[in-house]
């Protein structure tokens, strides 16, 4: 196996991460939204109220990582937190109607990334799959 950088599996997906997601930095700026904290709206919109654990395996990121995120979006007024009675620990996140509202606020972004990115549709759902896939394979 060669160990030239442009021959690592592990480099080209950093590298195309990277580049995805300075893509979406423009769309996203004028809202005042990382990407991150736009993927948490995606997941919140497609189930709200979600323990901060089970947000975080959605979005495979830690607590040190998700938490931040849900504090500036907490400050913004479109998800609030709710502390389970029985357990402290157990914290739910719900969205404001204002995150509610931002579903329609920027549903052109995936719209307006897909046309960035011009690849062929059929070519994009064969990418998806094998990401998707190779996302399976790395978390068993």
């Amino acid at each position: 196996m060669s160990q030239k950088l442009d021959h690592q599996l592990c480099f080209l997906l950093y590298a195309n991460s990277r580049s995805i997601i300075k893509l979406y930095k423009p769309l996203l700026a004028p809202h005042n939204l990382t990407y991150t904290q736009y993927i948490t709206l995606l997941a919140l919109w497609d189930k709200d109220k979600e323990t901060m654990k089970e947000l975080g395996e959605r979005l495979y990121l830690d607590s040190g990582t998700l938490t931040p995120v849900i504090k500036k979006l907490e400050q913004a007024n479109y998800v609030t937190k709710i502390r389970s009675k029985d357990d402290e620990r157990r914290v739910t996140i719900t969205l404001t109607a204002q995150g509610r509202k931002m579903k329609d606020v920027l549903k052109y972004i995936p719209a307006t990334l897909t046309k960035k990115l011009n690849i062929p549709q059929d070519e994009g759902i064969v990418i998806f799959k094998h990401l998707k896939k190779l996302l399976t394979i790395l978390n068993k």
